[in-house]
């Protein structure tokens, strides 16, 4: 017996199994119709094309004598921590079995099928880009935290997010005003609270400036009605979160429609904090993103630690406060306080 069957066999059972662990995730967990049909669709042509070599495929199995067992028992290099290890691990497990499928099928002289699995292979590749958009759509839930130079007692900003990321916050976004700073002075900074970021575990995201997003390796960007334009950013930079601000349910849908990975929801309250910002949108606005939106989003805008019940109790997940945790005495201190709302 041929063993390059064999290897045909196995890859073909473990590209399957990869996509249905997939499948299941986002028909499940993200309830993503699309995603879900099109790994439903890739699963079955991995099975279809191969249909007529059913039989010598499961004769040349030999599952008893397979030593891969034994090595996957003592091993702990598939341990999953996350939603992004499970989604990257299982896409490239289907990929490298396609490529095997597709090589053993041209030592077997199966040209026509290696040719189709090679096809398949470039649509999983695409596919994955298309669900890494999904994956990323998934704020952490609790404060988000944004940077205020001027409001932060004259701390700078890497070390109000230093005290931020000691007191378990998860995501930080980078915003400051080009009067204040240069860019490249800005750029320095980011650099240097991605390095705390990542080393912590945490999102970064960068306000308004998309070079210094992309220079210093934040995980997103997060732009203003008057600012980049989502869908630009998407066809350059595929690969960043981005976020944008809307204030009314037409900038809601149109956010949705641009590809915006979340959006910001506010003013809440009236604010201070940013100079030009609208008129405060209330806790309407608030009902009716929760009821009709269906990207994560955060709530921002005026929140207190003394308002921050009336938001929650709408059903906000994600909340941003600036002002109430960088002019904090007590950053860490004032973190925990907040967090027994989130509690509460």
């Amino acid at each position: 017996m041929n063993n390059s069957y064999r290897i045909i066999d196995a890859n073909v059972n473990r590209a399957s199994e990869g996509l249905r662990v997939l499948e299941d995730h986002f028909r499940f967990i993200r309830n993503d119709k699309r995603i879900n049909a099109e790994l439903r669709e890739l699963r079955h042509r991995v099975r279809d094309t191969l249909k007529h070599l059913d039989g010598i495929l499961v004769s040349s199995r030999d599952s008893s004598d397979d030593n891969g067992l034994t090595i996957s028992q003592s091993s702990e290099i598939d341990r999953k921590s996350s939603a992004k290890e499970f989604f990257t691990a299982n896409f490239k497990r289907v990929q490298e079995a396609v490529r095997s499928i597709e090589e053993n099928l041209n030592l077997t002289g199966n040209y026509q099928e290696a040719k189709l699995f090679e096809k398949i292979r470039f649509d999983v590749y695409t596919l994955e880009r298309s669900a890494s958009g999904i994956i990323k759509r998934t704020l952490p839930e609790g404060i988000y935290c944004i940077t205020a130079g001027e409001y932060s007692n004259g701390r700078s900003n890497a070390e109000v997010v230093r005290e931020m990321l000691q007191a378990g916050i998860k995501i930080v976004q980078y915003r400051e005003k080009e009067e204040n700073k240069s860019r490249k002075e800005m750029l320095a900074e980011c650099i240097e609270i991605r390095k705390m970021t990542k080393k912590a575990g945490a999102l970064f995201i960068v306000n308004d400036f998309l070079d210094i997003a992309l220079l210093c390796g934040a995980d997103g960007i997060h732009c203003g009605q008057d600012d980049l334009p989502v869908s630009e950013i998407k066809r350059i930079a595929p690969h960043l979160i981005a976020g944008v601000s809307t204030h009314s349910p037409e900038q809601a849908y149109k956010a949705v429609k641009d590809g915006a990975d979340y959006i910001g929801v506010g003013p809440v309250f009236a604010t201070k904090t940013k100079k030009n910002v609208c008129d405060a949108v209330g806790l309407e606005y608030l009902e009716f993103v929760i009821k009709n939106i269906d990207i994560p989003f955060v709530a921002i805008g005026g929140i207190k630690e003394h308002n921050i019940s009336q938001v929650l109790e709408k059903g906000a997940k994600a909340v941003a406060l600036v002002t109430e945790i960088v002019g904090a005495e007590n950053i860490r201190e004032k973190i925990g306080q907040l967090n027994n709302k989130f509690k509460g």
